[in-house]
């Protein structure tokens, strides 16, 4: 029989292997991830750190600290296919090491194998592991900083692992401002811990206003990784740009977006909708989690008061806010799974709960059949929307609608073999199945139009090898691919702006230079007969427009 450490590293390296499968088969896609790598790339290529840019933009939407992990495995890996999604890939893993270290030493191994199992299997945790997103980063320094307070608040440890929390949580809040959210968790535990509940082992305590009053400067010394270069150069850089920056990035991108967001307005129930839908199959067991709770808590369990009150704040907290995104909430998912682990064994005796997860997996793996079942053989319309929509290849939804059947067929084939006797590993091996099909066939399949590749081959190949570049009303993975140096006129500014900047730039030189560009924002003027049509790419039209066809036909007035 394995021990509990071959057991766990066993684990740790098959999440690995999952999660990572595909790493270095596709480009950055939308949303987000091209923007991240762009900037990353621009890092190792110019050297400008500190500060991110989006092309000729300062970015001021969120810190740097996560560019600077993919620009550092860029800067080491020299391939950008594999740097861009190894932050996260070792922060899921990172993760699912850590719910189970804290939950092993607070109920022991079965209980943090239990904990880390039930948050692998939630289809949240899958989804952000394999994308090249902040999330999955910033979540692993949130729950290093549960991990390491809750060593000294649940364990009696040393202070020092107060204050290293308090410096995660520092440390995640310069990665995305959420990064704070576990401070949150010090309120339950100074109440209790004023009443005697905490720590709960026997060990020597130093006074509390000194272990208390170190929080605060450990969570400072945090935020200054990076806002203390930061500091250094606005003071000794007088460039107005740079001031704006800090006020856009401190300010209208943390207080106002929360207070006063402008998009993604969602109603306060919104993350019911989330709940049950993305932390399948966990989600499912709240009707039987939740009375077990209620018993433990009115026993006077003082850990799990901390761990689920925070989890409470946090749902609050989000839910606050008139802007919301199911990502949001996901940093309370693994403390969730770490407070469920001492009931996790037991519940899984109960016939209703394997029942309930056998169902789970028999649904999802019949869906995911049908999907593909219907795509390959249903009507036209399924394919043509992929097609003519996004300009995919007939190949590739084919190949799409394929992953489709053998993943739900082999996977439904998994949960019917291990019956409800043995439903957790049926269900470990359909998620195994579903984000290896994911990540080796779906993405891959998708990639060539999703990460604008196939516009960007056909630019390349009907420019001239001397022709200068520039793009209008462009996204980051059309720069991300593009196979020369382009030109730029802001990113933000409207496609009017942009064409009016454009205009002067071509007339500069005629001969060589052409304008990269949506076709819906080519201005009327221009003659766009002399345009050229190099596809589609994420329900975008695009062409080509060389100088002559907007040179000496437009003026200012004209681009009003």
């Amino acid at each position: 029989m394995l021990s509990p450490e071959r057991r766990l590293l066993l684990w740790l390296l098959a999440a690995f292997l999952v999660l990572g499968a595909g790493i270095g088969l596709r480009d950055p896609t939308p949303p987000d991830e091209p923007r991240f790598a762009m900037m990353a790339q621009d890092m190792v290529d110019t050297g400008r750190w500190l500060v991110p840019h989006r092309g000729s933009e300062i970015y001021a939407e969120k810190p740097p600290v996560f560019m600077w992990l993919q620009a550092s495995a860029y800067a080491l890996f020299g391939d950008l296919r594999i740097a861009f999604l190894l932050p996260s890939l070792l922060a899921g893993v990172l993760t699912l090491w850590l719910v189970y270290d804290l939950a092993r030493r607070l109920w022991g191994p079965q209980a943090g194998m239990a904990a880390s199992v039930a948050l692998a299997l939630c289809l949240q945790f899958g989804l952000q592991a394999k994308r090249a997103q902040i999330d999955m980063v910033v979540v692993a320094m949130i729950m290093g900083a549960v991990w390491a307070m809750g060593r000294h608040l649940f364990l009696g440890h040393s202070p020092r692992w107060l204050w290293f929390g308090a410096f995660l949580a520092g440390l995640g809040t310069v990665t995305k401002g959420v990064g704070f959210l576990p401070l949150l968790m010090l309120l339950p535990a100074f109440i209790l811990e004023r009443r005697g509940a905490l720590p709960l082992a026997e060990a020597p305590r130093s006074p509390w206003r000194w272990r208390w009053s170190l929080v605060l400067p450990a969570f400072l010394a945090g935020t200054a990784v990076w806002l203390a270069p930061l500091a250094v150069e606005v003071l000794r850089n007088p460039n107005p740009e740079l001031k704006a920056y800090v006020a856009e990035l401190l300010f209208k991108q943390t207080g106002e977006r929360y207070l006063n967001a402008w998009h993604h307005i969602k109603p306060w129930w919104y993350y019911s909708e989330v709940i049950v839908s993305l932390w399948l199959p966990g989600a499912l067991l709240l009707p039987w989690l939740l009375p077990a709770w209620w018993r433990r808590l009115r026993a006077g369990d003082p850990v799990l008061f901390t761990l689920l009150a925070w989890v409470v704040m946090v749902l609050l907290f989000f839910s606050a806010s008139p802007g919301k995104r199911g990502v949001y909430i996901f940093p309370a998912l693994p403390v969730l799974c770490v407070a469920a682990a001492p009931l996790l064994s037991s519940l899984l005796e109960r016939a209703g709960v394997r029942r309930t997860l056998f169902g789970y997996g028999v649904v999802l793996g019949s869906l995911m059949a049908v999907v593909g079942l219907a795509g390959l053989f249903g009507p036209d319309a399924w394919s043509e929307r992929l097609t003519g929509s996004r300009g995919i290849a007939d190949a590739d939804v084919q190949t799409v609608f394929i992953g489709f059947l053998v993943a739900g067929l082999l996977g439904l084939g998994a949960v019917l073999v291990a019956n409800t006797r043995r439903v957790v590993p049926g269900l470990l091996a359909l998620t195994a199945l579903v984000w290896g099909v994911y990540g080796l066939v779906l993405r891959p399949a998708l990639d060539p139009s999703s990460s604008g590749r196939t516009v960007m081959t056909t630019v390349a190949e009907r420019l001239p090898a001397d022709a200068e570049l520039a793009l209008v009303a462009w996204t980051e993975q059309m720069r991300l691919q593009a196979d020369r140096p382009v030109t730029d006129f802001g990113f933000k500014a409207s496609g009017k702006a942009q064409w009016r900047a454009a205009v002067p730039w071509l007339s500069e030189a005629p001969a060589t230079r052409w304008v990269l560009a949506r076709t819906d924002t080519i201005p009327d003027c221009a003659d766009v007969s002399r345009s050229i049509d190099v596809g589609i790419s994420n329900r975008r039209a695009w062409a080509l427009v060389p100088a002559d066809a907007v040179a000496g036909r437009c003026d200012a007035h004209d681009l009003d």
